[in-house]
């Protein structure tokens, strides 16, 4: 089982909208390393929704449904809400847990979509 971590403002498209659409595309990835990210997901694919801007808080969870990777630029991933976090997690909180260190979530910190780990995955939900 592969985790990711999503990054979106949530002014664009917040985990409420996801919630209220309970499935969508994620789409306007351009970042050569996140499409990369996106083209290795499977179905049953596992992340995190975390908002971006003035929030800065992973804050709900997804589970990807199919990915077709016909488009050359970038994979259609579609996508299927999970839950509201308990507790959200802030960048603060994030950056401060041990298993995050050399993350590519706090070291590259523009990525829109990062890999996480199961270990880091089960700090986020539990």
């Amino acid at each position: 089982m592969s985790y990711f971590l999503f990054k979106t403002e949530p002014d664009v498209y917040s985990f409420d909208d996801f919630l209220r659409d309970k499935e969508t595309v994620w789409d306007n990835v351009t970042n050569t390393t996140a499409v990369k990210h996106l083209r290795e997901m499977k179905a049953g694919t596992k992340w995190i929704f975390y908002h971006t801007g003035d929030e800065r808080a992973a804050v709900g969870t997804g589970t990807v449904l199919s990915v077709d990777p016909s488009d050359p630029k970038v994979p259609v991933v579609r996508v299927k809400v999970g839950k509201r976090l308990k507790t959200p997690k802030t960048l603060a909180a994030i950056k401060a847990e041990p298993l995050f260190a050399g993350s590519p979530l706090v070291v590259i910190g523009r990525l829109s979509v990062v890999p996480i780990t199961e270990e880091q995955w089960q700090w986020f939900v539990g």
